[in-house]
């Protein structure tokens, strides 16, 4: 049996920003007619549920994508003038990492969780 991951709860400062932010970044729609959630469906499989939470704890999130969507992600990301970075602890030192045969960085969304792309 596969084991798959339906859905996570994102906690943020306001769920209709943070999930148009995370839509806008990531190349991804917010779903319509939302109610106790601001809903983004990631992919097949798996949604996203942004939750107001006043001031919501930092959480890691990471993404294993495409060289295409490597790039574009990238190219949103310095558009909006966003700090990115190379590490955890270095998300916002201008650099990509090089990491088994891919690339990746590391920034920040409007609520301080750290999101990671990798191909």
């Amino acid at each position: 049996m596969a084991i798959v991951l339906d859905h996570t709860i994102v906690p943020a400062k306001d769920k209709v920003a943070s999930a148009k932010f995370f839509a806008e970044i990531f190349g991804l729609n917010v779903k319509p007619g939302q109610s106790y959630f601001a809903q983004v469906q990631i992919n097949d499989s798996l949604t996203f549920d942004f939750a107001d939470e006043p001031e919501p704890r930092s959480h890691h999130y990471a993404f294993h994508i495409s060289d295409a969507e490597f790039d574009a992600i990238f190219a949103r990301v310095k558009a909006k003038g966003l700090p990115y970075g190379s590490g955890p602890y270095n998300h916002a030192d201008g650099q990509i990492y090089a990491r088994r045969g891919g690339r990746g960085f590391y920034f920040e969304d409007p609520n301080g969780h750290l999101l990671e792309v990798m191909t």
